[in-house]
């Protein structure tokens, strides 16, 4: 099968273009009037098999326009809206060069055991989504996989590596606290993937990405995928990057959202919000729910409030620890919960297909952290509902984030948890109230799944969940959603602020700009 012809600008960003005889992958309305297969591309048939028990056999359009580039061993920037299945177009072709123990050319390696390819996530939960998802390509080799990341005991993820790993995927921070402390070498790693390289961005790792690139071999394979383009991005793939092939998975007249998600907009009062929650959550239809909040305090209030009017609800915050954060996804996951109140820690990471609804109970910061949220539903040519609630006071925020994504509602309609056309349009049934009669309460809830001990660093495993200050958590951390990577060795904080201490303070008391006592004499 013939690859895609690409040609290269100056600005190291070019578009794959297919000669006359080849199928035609170039865009992906062109991909699905195709039959084309995993098996197509020339895949491992090992690869294949498995990703067929898995009912998995016809790419999506990113992983048909990756795999021709990717399978020939160019660097590649593949950019596409979240959900439309990144992680295969670059885990398929990472996992086809893996030489796994047992087959052969193993013990020809220079150094069996050592990383062959590493992949670089922002996030605990995306290092998990993405381990699965490699895992489950590879379910038919004896490919070994390692997460490591914070939260987690050191000595489990120190004694993996030791007995030998053919694929690292981890956060920046505790990579290269491995690293130093000399129990993880990525020189003969020769592919190496960076996801969701814009979130790395906005948390400030692009400095510790460029340390790992720095320890890996100069003649790499070099995949970085992201769903938007910041120039700092850009920058580092001119520097790190080989004549890359940028890949863009989206139609010219798609826009900037998924167009299978319905987009509806409304300015709700505070003390009204949970009472419409409670109602959009009976609509008609409606399954697996992801709730984003702006606050730690108010993703642990609304799962709170949730739970007492019969929800099966969970949630997922900075101030809860990586055991309990767990333990919310797989009930979420495994449908032992239907509803999950999130900070924007799970924009990234929570790989469902199936979620229906997303609500962003408070209006997002930005365009780009809208896009990541209402990308959770919508997924894998599902259908979604996106609802956003935008406070009086956030309505000029809203209006920069409607003008960036030319979604037409700059003037979000005033909607009460009464108001008739909150029912008609999400198809909730006349007569709801706030709370889930007791007939429809059938699921298990987080009790069904266990609390697992981890063995954590910084926060107990089943922390409380809610900060007790305005803004800052017991930890120090700011309760702003800030997402789960980890950052630092030894004492150094994390980057949640799991492991801060609150610094002591000697205070004098004065008594109008004089102290309250004097100073005793000598």
């Amino acid at each position: 099968m013939k690859a895609p012809v690409t040609t290269t600008d100056s600005q190291a960003a070019s578009t794959a273009e297919t000669v006359s005889d080849s199928p035609d992958y170039s865009t992906p309305s062109a991909i699905q009037a195709q039959n084309v297969t995993f098996a197509d591309f020339g895949v491992r048939e090992e690869i294949v098999d498995a990703l067929r028990d898995s009912g998995i056999t016809h790419p999506f359009p990113i992983q048909a326009m990756t795999l021709p580039v990717a399978m020939s061993g160019h660097d590649i920037i593949g950019q596409a809206k979240t959900g439309t299945g990144k992680t295969l177009g670059f885990g398929v072709p990472l996992l086809h060069r893996i030489v796994a123990p047992g087959e052969e050319g193993y013990d020809q390696l220079v150094a069996p055991g050592k990383p062959q390819a590493v992949v670089v996530v922002p996030t605990r939960e995306l290092a998990v989504q993405v381990a699965n998802d490699l895992a489950t390509a590879s379910a038919k080799r004896s490919v070994r996989i390692v997460q490591v990341y914070g939260g987690r005991a050191y000595e489990p993820q120190i004694e993996a590596l030791r007995k030998g790993v053919d694929v690292v995927v981890g956060t920046p921070g505790r990579m290269i606290d491995l690293m130093n402390q000399g129990h993880l070498t990525l020189l003969r790693a020769g592919t190496v993937v960076l996801d969701e390289a814009d979130e790395m961005l906005d948390l400030g790792f692009l400095p510790d990405v460029e340390k790992i690139l720095s320890r890996t071999p100069a003649q790499r394979h070099t995949m970085l995928f992201s769903a938007t383009m910041p120039g700092a991005v850009v920058s580092m793939a001119r520097r790190y990057m080989k004549q890359p092939t940028h890949i863009r998975a989206a139609d010219p007249d798609e826009g900037f959202t998924v167009k299978n998600i319905a987009q509806v907009v409304y300015r709700a009062h505070a003390l009204d919000k949970v009472e419409v929650l409670a109602r959009i959550l009976q609509a008609e239809g409606r399954g697996r729910t992801i709730v984003f909040a702006r606050t730690k305090r108010t993703a642990a209030k609304v799962a709170d409030d949730l739970r007492e009017r019969g929800f099966a609800a969970g949630a997922i915050h900075g101030d809860l620890g990586q055991g309990a954060r767990e333990q919310a996804l797989r009930a979420f996951r495994n449908e032992k919960i239907d509803v999950l109140v999130a900070t924007d820690v799970a924009a990234r990471g929570i790989d469902v297909d199936d979620v229906t609804h997303v609500v962003n109970y408070q209006c997002p910061e930005d365009e780009r952290t809208y896009l990541h949220r209402t990308g959770r539903t919508g997924r894998a040519g599902n259908k979604g509902t996106a609802v956003t609630f935008v406070d009086w006071d956030d309505v000029p925020r809203w209006k920069l984030i409607d003008k960036a994504l030319e979604l037409g509602i700059p003037e979000p309609v005033e909607t009460y948890s009464t108001s008739p056309h909150l029912f008609s349009e999400l198809g909730i049934p006349e007569g709801t109230k706030g709370r889930l009669p007791q007939s429809k309460r059938v699921l298990e809830g987080l009790e069904g799944e266990r609390l697992e001990d981890l063995g954590e660093t910084g926060k107990r495993a089943g922390s409380a969940g809610r900060s007790r200050s305005g803004n800052r958590s017991r930890g120090g951390a700011a309760s702003d959603g800030s997402p789960t990577p980890d950052r630092g060795t030894g004492g150094t904080p994390e980057r949640d602020g799991t492991s801060n201490r609150r610094r002591t303070r000697n205070r004098r008391r004065t008594r109008g700009g004089r102290p309250a006592t004097p100073p005793s004499e000598n």
